[in-house]
């Protein structure tokens, strides 16, 4: 397919004398089409070329190498070039890229030979999973697709939090009081009452506190029955979260949780103190941080323990040796970005700072109520993501009943909607910002909104079964679909490419989902303004084949946040 910037920047270098591959950089998409397609800021230039920025830009366009296939005119505007370009080559390049590639439009192969690895969702077993692990679970998701379509070995790591005190108070609670709930029954709800009603009784009963560590000491020695006891907990956790990750279609390569790490924590201690880097304060053994404007990073605890940061050093220098990765992603809480600054620092100054440039710690907010406060808090909203996967299913169950009761598929379709609503809704504004959880707005199938893309996309398909045909790319006559709005949906098309490799670049599913907005909206005004079965075959032949190219991104777009599309609804 024509890459229309690097054309320009090739034609600009050859007037400048400067680097195509900065000059690239530099061009924008104007934010008004009427001011070209492409737009280059002069500005850019003034010191290199020491002239004024509209100077600049009237020798460029006076000796531009003029090429009607791709540039058809350049107007000048104060120091601006707005570069206006065939139309007819853009409708062609993108019509013909698509019906080349189908559902593999905009995938690339950049990362062909380059491993990127993402850990993500990292709930605490022994729970249910809690709908504060929806959003490193979706957006980790999201960035393990797309990373795979650019042609990336992507490996998802599901950091379980599966040791600690806690379990000690798990099972020092079932050994009291297993008689009093339904474990055969209800063995994932009785042991999350066990741990709460523990966490509660120990406020008043100090000796519990004590019962637990000797526990969890127990297990830490390796007892066989602890470990057993702590293995099953583990297993019937991953088979309940398995059930909440089919339903958001997250894939895992390894669960490998905290515990995994235990006989790696001795080694990467020892490689710290043979490496001068720890030292004592107040009885625990810390690397020093001061200088880096940090606190200190606690490696052993004064009682003698390891903490998180030290298994997270013990995971990295696993995974270094593991997956020698060109990219380490950490899909974490903005309340985590003091600990993975520590973590990258200490494994800098222990002399991998080559692996530390390729980490990145992907921070998001929290998931708020309309009122701003934090969903599970004081207000009893609910907390279990399964729950609330469900009751978005059952009230878009509900809307399908009173719209289009007959409709077949109605549980699939229910699912597909209810779930994608979430997806999207969390996916759809920047990951830093807070998410508003509002069942008004995710389910709103107007908005800018998951059920909104979906809808579209169906229209796009109950188009084509009514005319009941994909016209083939060789009869279509391109010059039919030289309408503004048309060219506006062929324009959106064609950045798709550019669109995925921007969110991966930025860890950024959001801009993904704002693409989807924006080609949904785009469609949906052409197909107000125009008709697309008419009477002219021509005609009809151009826009069914762009109708079927909207579908195919819009698809193909949705399916990496991880979302599924209905065909009707």
């Amino acid at each position: 397919m024509i890459n229309f910037k690097k054309e320009i920047a090739t034609k600009i270098a050859k007037v400048t004398n400067l680097s195509k591959e900065e000059l690239e950089k530099y061009i924008e998409i104007p934010p008004n089409s009427d001011l070209g397609d492409y737009a280059f800021p002069c500005f850019k230039l003034a010191k290199d070329l020491r002239k004024a920025p509209p100077i600049i830009a009237n020798e460029i366009k006076e000796n531009i190498e003029t090429d009607e296939n791709i540039i058809e005119r350049i107007d000048v505007v104060g120091g601006y070039l707005n570069i206006y370009i065939n139309k007819e080559v853009l409708i062609k390049t993108v019509l013909e890229e698509v019906a080349k590639e189908n559902e593999k439009y905009g995938s690339s192969n950049v990362g062909e030979g380059k491993t990127a690895v993402i850990e993500y969702s990292s709930p605490n077993i022994a729970k249910p999973f809690h709908i504060g692990h929806l959003r490193s679970t979706v957006i980790g998701g999201a960035l393990y697709k797309i990373y795979n379509f650019l042609g990336y070995n992507t490996i998802g790591l599901n950091y379980l939090g599966d040791w600690g005190l806690q379990f000690g108070k798990v099972i020092a609670g079932i050994s009291l009081w297993k008689d009093e709930y339904d474990f055969e029954n209800d063995e994932m709800g009785s042991i999350l009452k066990t741990y709460i009603r523990f966490n509660q009784e120990e406020k008043e009963n100090p000796e519990l506190t004590e019962m637990a560590r000797e526990y969890f000491k127990k297990l830490e020695k390796g007892e066989p029955e602890i470990v057993k006891q702590w293995e099953h907990i583990r297993k019937i956790s991953i088979d309940n979260y398995q059930r909440t990750y089919k339903l958001l279609n997250s894939k895992f390569d390894s669960y490998n949780g905290e515990a995994y790490y235990n006989d790696k924590m001795a080694p990467i201690i020892e490689e710290l103190r043979n490496k001068g880097l720890l030292k004592e304060s107040q009885g625990a053994q810390v690397v020093d941080l001061e200088k880096y404007n940090m606190p200190p990073c606690i490696v052993v605890t004064s009682a003698g323990t390891t903490i998180y940061a030290t298994r997270d050093l013990a995971a990295l220098k696993d995974r270094i040796n593991k997956y020698n990765f060109d990219k380490l992603i950490y899909v974490a809480g903005s309340e985590q970005q003091l600990h993975f600054k520590q973590v990258f620092k200490v494994m800098e100054l222990m002399g991998y700072e080559e692996y530390v440039s390729k980490c990145a710690h992907v921070p998001f907010g929290l998931i708020v109520d309309r009122d701003g406060e934090k969903i599970g808090s004081r207000k009893g909203n609910s907390v279990f993501l399964e729950d609330i996967l469900n009751e978005s299913i059952d009230k878009v169950k509900n809307i399908i009943n009173q719209k289009n009761p007959d409709i077949e598929n109605k549980d699939e379709i229910a699912k597909k909607i209810g779930v994608g609503a979430i997806i999207f809704n969390d996916l759809s504004n920047s990951r830093i910002k807070d998410e508003i959880f509002d069942w008004d707005i995710l389910l709103n199938f107007q908005g800018e909104t998951g059920p909104y893309i979906q809808y579209i996309y169906v229209r796009t398909r109950s188009l084509l079964n009514k005319a009941g045909y994909i016209p083939k790319i060789e009869e279509i006559d391109f010059t039919r679909l030289k309408e503004k709005e048309a060219i506006s949906i062929l324009k959106t098309i064609y950045m798709f490419n550019e669109v995925i490799q921007n969110a991966a670049d930025k860890n950024e599913p959001s801009i993904l989902a704002r693409y989807l907005i924006d080609l949904s909206q785009n469609f949906s005004t052409f197909y107000n303004e125009h008709k697309i079965i008419t009477e002219d075959k021509n005609i009809q032949d151009a826009r069914l084949f762009l109708t079927y190219a909207v579908g195919i991104v819009l698809k193909s777009g949705v399916e990496l946040l991880g979302m599924e599309m209905p065909e009707r609804m």
